[in-house]
């Protein structure tokens, strides 16, 4: 009977479902593994790639724009800015808030959450 074992990478989601279904033992000898791992090899520097150039169009949505805005800022965890982008747009729809700009203060947003992953790289 041969075993095979499984060589593909899993992904930080999959980490944190094991993870998850362990034993509290088990999770502080993982978590023991893993700073052990980390302490001898280092950091590792991530390669954040630059955003994409997805011109704005003349007329745009709230919905649109976060749309967009994801697309160009594909690097930035979603949730880093969920919660700002809903209240933004809540202002436009409920307070009658101007979409121009809230669009301004949405693309501000990603930009910030952008550069805030380059600094935390460095």
């Amino acid at each position: 009977m041969s075993t095979t074992k499984n060589t593909k990478v899993k992904s930080s989601q999959q980490l944190i479902n094991l993870y998850e279904s362990m034993d509290e033992e088990s999770r502080q000898s993982l978590s023991d593994f893993a700073d052990f791992l980390y302490n001898r090899s280092g950091p590792v520097v991530k390669e954040i790639l630059p955003p994409e150039d997805i011109p704005r169009p003349q007329t745009e949505t709230v919905v649109g724009a976060i749309k967009r805005l994801k697309l160009t800022y594909h690097m930035v965890e979603s949730m880093a800015v969920f919660s700002s982008a809903s209240s933004l747009m809540t202002e436009h729809m409920i307070k009658g808030r101007d979409v121009n700009e809230v669009i301004d203060e949405m693309e501000t947003l990603f930009a910030d959450a952008y550069k805030k992953m380059l600094q935390d790289n460095e």
